[in-house]
């Protein structure tokens, strides 16, 4: 794991692309986590949310949503790295997201980042960052994603 990497705005950021942004801390993934998860998106499938069942199921536990583990993201990267001078940072979209392992309920995850590109714009610099959300002890990751984020100054 890594201290956190501050940069002083964006043109530093800029500075950056290529190189890895570092590693965060661990973070445990709790079945309340995604219960609310469940609940918020409606998605209450059994290998999510019945305990016995899943238990009994493919993985041997209730597992995270996909789309948990990616939201995630913003949490597991506020160790990682920050931006000062900005007004604001804006979720942009993705260009590429991939499940390659599901995250079993109570195992922890942490994220790597490497700043992709930074391309200036109209309304700010677009970000793109490759993460790869790693399981503690697993041998493929839990998610891969490119995010994409507009950087307003």
């Amino acid at each position: 794991m890594s201290e956190t990497r501050t940069f002083a705005d964006v043109e530093e950021f800029t500075a950056a692309v290529g190189e890895p942004l570092g590693t965060g801390p661990w973070y445990e993934v709790t079945q309340d986590q995604v219960n609310l998860f469940a609940d918020a998106t409606e998605d209450h499938q059994w290998i999510h949310v019945d305990l016995e069942k899943a238990a009994a199921g493919p993985f041997g536990a209730p597992i995270a949503h996909g789309y948990l583990t990616l939201s995630l993201i913003p949490r597991l990267g506020a160790d990682i790295y920050r931006i000062r001078n900005l007004r604001m940072g804006i979720n942009y979209g993705l260009n590429k997201v991939r499940f390659p392992q599901p995250v079993t309920v109570g195992s922890r995850i942490r994220a790597h980042a490497e700043l992709v590109s930074v391309t200036p714009g109209a309304q700010g610099s677009q970000a793109v960052v490759r993460w790869t959300i790693e399981i503690e002890g697993a041998p493929k990751p839990a998610c891969v994603a490119e995010t994409v984020a507009l950087l307003v100054a």
